[in-house]
């Protein structure tokens, strides 16, 4: 028998949980002009549970969309500016000599914090960025013996330019496949960059409500966790990331769900794609892929996900966890070119 409240309990939880999506939406546009595609990631994210890298050209509102998710919410929120001079112990915080007492004790760094803007991350060398490693993964951060944990909740959502490369370092692939998602901002059509000309140019100044805190984003991913994925889905979902492993042509270990037969029926159609591809995306991704199913689920109201949702946020996932041969550069083949013809490709349960 079905429980009629529980029922209308359930719809009207998802119902509040889209109320609160259309706040945030609504808040950042008067803000953020355009940009659907990067507040709907972020808001994917901050529900999923993971963190974000935006990469833009300079003055696509990268810092200003990140600022004004703070000021939507009631999290604590701090910013660190990557240079080529920082420290990891700028980032993590380190142990400080008390001559009175004769101790050291902990001074924490802006990592203890909910929402982290880490700017321009790529303008900081390798172990300075890795100092985040541990907090991405494990919410916690160790300084000398001690291991402290995290506030909750705890996004890291870090800016990078992808056109500049004096003063620049490439982020290392086991921090990049930490990144939840990674959100490209695109320019602006002529009739929004006409609307942000005639707003004169200073949108921080545009007063925005609080409409979600650490409460809200726990209810909206509680209802997330509910919304069903069937087997077919999850199937589809690992296929997807299977495709993109090189030893996949050599080691089939995916198949369909009614058969045995390999995911394409033509290896000519995966070896066109794999040649582009020098490593593959891990497990994290699919599970990444699962969980931001659930969310866009979620954003159209529905209790259960569908391939489009699959589909719509395949790219966002994949695209920095592709790590692409030098054929791909001599061929000017984007990731994100290969995620679409991998969707167009497998077939949908």
């Amino acid at each position: 028998m079905i429980d009629k409240k529980n029922e209308e309990f359930n719809q009207s939880a998802f119902d509040e949980c889209r109320t609160i999506i259309e706040n945030c939406r609504k808040e950042a546009a008067k803000r953020i002009v355009g940009q659907t595609e990067s507040v709907d990631g972020i808001l994917t994210a901050l529900i999923a549970g993971g963190h974000i890298l935006l990469e833009g050209v300079p003055g696509l509102a990268k810092t200003l969309t990140v600022k004004t998710f703070s000021d939507m919410s009631g999290l604590d929120f701090k910013r660190i500016q990557f240079t080529p001079d920082l420290l990891p112990a700028d980032i993590t915080g380190t142990l400080i000599y008390e001559q009175s007492s004769g101790r050291f004790s902990v001074r924490k760094g802006p990592v203890f914090t909910n929402l982290l803007l880490a700017d321009e991350i790529n303008r900081a060398p390798a172990k300075v960025q890795s100092a985040l490693l541990e907090a991405m993964a494990e919410y916690q951060v160790t300084i000398g013996e001690q291991s402290l944990p995290l506030a909750r909740p705890f996004f890291v959502m870090a800016t990078q330019n992808p056109i500049e490369q004096e003063g620049t370092y490439n982020l290392p692939e086991a921090e990049l496949d930490r990144f939840l998602l990674k959100i490209i901002l695109n320019y602006p059509s002529v009739d929004e960059e006409l609307l942000i000309v005639k707003e004169g140019g200073k949108p921080e100044n545009i007063p925005v409500k609080k409409v979600f805190d650490a409460q809200k984003i726990e209810f909206c991913r509680a209802l997330a966790e509910k919304v069903h994925c069937a087997e077919e889905i999850m199937r589809y979902i690992v296929s997807i990331v299977n495709v993109t492993r090189p030893d996949a042509v050599k080691k089939p270990r995916m198949h369909g769900a009614a058969s045995h037969t390999p995911i394409f029926q033509g290896t000519a159609e995966r070896s066109d794609i794999l040649k582009y591809i020098s490593f593959g995306a891990s497990p994290r991704a699919s599970i990444a892929l699962c969980r931001c199913a659930k969310v866009r689920a979620l954003f159209a109201g529905r209790s259960f996900v569908l391939p489009e949702d699959v589909k719509d946020t395949a790219v966002q996932v994949l695209r920095h966890r592709l790590l692409l041969s030098y054929e791909a550069a001599a061929d000017n083949v984007s990731a994100d070119e290969l995620i679409e013809k991998i969707l167009s490709l497998l077939p949908v349960p």
